[in-house]
This record gives structure tokens, C-alpha cells and sequence, in this order.
């Protein structure tokens, strides 16, 4: 009997120590970015995610951009420069591995450290992802806050969470 207990309260433990993302969700989201000397830069749009890998960023304030991803792929389009970036990622902003990594700090934040960088992820009383915070490669404070979080099953339509450009756009490959 005692082992049983041991074994649900190490169970119970485990489970409630990670964040399990959804199999999609979109959101509204602010970003919110420090730089070393405290000049700031806000950022706003919407954020889809779906099957593990796929993230698209919509920025709609202060600039219309969309980044899109697939976990070896970045795809950044600039529609005010009318030119598109394309990237072969080696590391970078990955939410899944992220949130897999995230071990429970205090009640609804979260501690990760993935790539040598710390996150802190905050979740709301249902667990769904609020907020995630984390300092970047040139010492900015980014923060991320989500609102409007819809949670859902299945894979999104993979033309959703493709970047969409005109074809007369620049193309950059870094």
C-alpha cells in the first residue's frame, strides 16, 4: 500500500510539473522587448501553432511581418521592406522543446532552460499558456503575453500556417 501511494504521489508530481501544449492553439499576443539601455519595443498580432513544429507569428503593430517556422526553417516576411528572409535554423525559439524542458518554480510559472537560456513561462489557472519571458542573444528582455487563447485538437490547415508573400519580393537567404 505505501508503495502505491509513493507511486501516484511521484505521478501526481511529474504530471503536474510539465505543460502539455495542445495538439493546436492560436492567440493574440503582445511582445514586449527591453533593450540593454531600457528603450522598449512593443509588438502585436496573432500566433498560431500546430502538429509540434509549426508556429506562425502574424505582427500587425507597429509593422506588418510574418514569421513562420517548421522547426528547420524560418521564413521571415517583411512586407514594409517587401522582402522575405529565409533561414536554416541550428537553434532558436523552439516552444515545444521549451515547455517539454519547463519544471514547475512557483504556482503557475514555470523554469526552463533550453540552449543555454532561461525561460519563464507563465500558465493560467487551466494550465493554457499565458506568458513567456526569456532574455535573447543580444541581452534583450523579451516577454511575450498571451490573450485569447484557443486551444484546440488536430492539426491546423497547413496553408495557415504557411507565410504569404507576392511572388516580386525580395528573397534573402541567411
Amino acid at each position: 500500500m505505501k508503495k502505491t501511494v509513493l507511486i501516484l504521489i511521484v505521478c501526481t508530481h511529474l504530471f503536474a510539473s510539465s505543460i502539455v501544449l495542445p495538439e493546436n492553439f492560436t492567440a493574440n499576443f503582445t511582445q514586449m522587448i527591453t533593450n540593454p539601455k531600457k528603450k522598449v519595443i512593443n509588438y502585436s498580432g496573432k500566433v498560431y501553432f500546430s502538429d509540434k513544429t509549426l508556429l506562425k507569428w502574424e505582427y500587425l503593430k507597429p509593422t506588418k511581418k510574418e514569421v513562420c517556422t517548421n522547426g528547420l526553417e524560418l521564413l521571415v516576411v517583411d512586407h514594409d521592406l517587401e522582402q522575405v528572409s529565409n533561414y536554416l535554423i541550428n537553434k532558436g525559439f523552439n516552444l515545444t522543446e521549451i515547455l517539454k524542458k519547463a519544471e514547475i518554480h512557483d504556482k503557475n510559472i514555470y523554469v526552463a532552460v533550453y540552449q543555454g537560456k532561461k525561460y519563464t513561462i507563465q500558465v493560467d489557472a487551466k494550465g493554457q499558456l499565458q506568458s513567456v519571458a526569456y532574455f535573447d542573444d543580444l541581452e534583450n528582455k523579451v516577454q511575450i503575453v498571451f490573450k485569447k487563447v484557443k486551444y484546440g485538437k488536430g492539426k491546423l490547415p497547413l496553408k495557415s500556417m504557411q507565410c504569404n508573400y507576392p511572388k516580386e519580393y525580395d528573397m534573402i537567404r541567411g
